[in-house]
């Protein structure tokens, strides 16, 4: 790169912003450090500091991270990434709670969110733990069900995180109390609001015909938004954003009818003289 030339810098800057979303995206989380970290040397924006800091997260490497997010902050104090990462990380490294290692919960695999009619839905979790048990948190992260004194809880490393929603709740216990099975994950977690994915994984032949998930049989939107890789791209930000639904073009419609002639030869004549 010719030393003083922008579009150069400009060109490495893209290019090295590519690879590094393509590391995460391959869990590749040593090699996205090290990628984010060559970013910000030539001058790396906002999103840099907060891939950095989503990479360094996944390392367990806390300290580094919160920096990282911190930095971001200081480019952009209004960047809702690095704010709601930095009050996580915060809170992490400040509690006692879990040792060192066990503050993340296992991740599920890709295949529980892949939407299966009848077979998966969402949920909504009530009845919440305390912030500092949610802190660690993130989606993508599976969620244990328990069966407890007719609620449906919600455990990570066996800890309760919450209750599935009755609307859901109900129907599963059912299901579960005559042999069905279930896996689930977190699809969003933002402060209070805290999401769910559930697949039926056994179907007990007890409960021959009756559907885990009836609303999501009959069409209808159950509000899953399937985690895909890309979402360690996000850095853990979980705000969904509402999709303007665009108006379809008005085809205007051309007139393809042709002039009617009179039956009468004379006057076709005529026609065709005047024209």
């Amino acid at each position: 790169m010719t030393a003083g030339d922008p579009d150069a810098n400009i060109r490495e800057r893209r290019q090295l912003a590519e690879i590094a979303v393509a590391q995460a995206a391959r869990g590749e989380w040593e090699a996205a450090v090290e990628t984010n970290r060559q970013l910000i040397e030539l001058g790396g924006d906002v999103d840099a500091y907060n891939r950095l800091g989503k990479a360094l997260t996944e390392l367990d490497r806390l300290p580094e991270a919160l920096e990282a997010y911190q930095s971001a902050l200081e480019k952009d104090r209004l960047n809702r990434i690095a704010e709601r990462n930095v009050e996580r990380l915060e809170a992490l490294l400040t509690s006692a709670d879990a040792p060192r290692g066990d503050r993340h919960a296992t991740r599920a695999p890709a295949a529980l969110f892949i939407e299966e009619m009848g077979k998966t839905g969402s949920a909504r979790l009530i009845n919440l733990a305390p912030a500092k048990q949610l802190a660690p948190l993130s989606a993508g992260d599976a969620i244990e069900l328990k069966a407890t004194d007719g609620e449906l809880e919600a455990r990570v490393r066996g800890i309760k995180v919450g209750q599935v929603e009755p609307r859901v709740a109900n129907r599963l216990l059912e299901l579960m109390a005559n042999g069905n099975r279930y896996e689930a994950a977190l699809t969003h977690v933002q402060e209070e609001d805290l999401r769910l994915i559930i697949r039926e994984t056994f179907a007990d032949p007890s409960n021959f015909g009756k559907v885990s998930f009836p609303g999501a049989a009959a069409g209808r939107s159950t509000d899953v938004r399937p985690y895909m890789k890309g979402s360690a791209l996000r850095y853990d930000d979980d705000e969904e954003s509402e999709e303007s639904e665009e108006e379809p073009e008005e085809v205007e419609e051309l007139d393809t009818t042709l002039p009617e002639l009179s039956s009468e030869p004379d006057e076709e004549e005529e026609l065709l003289e005047e024209t």
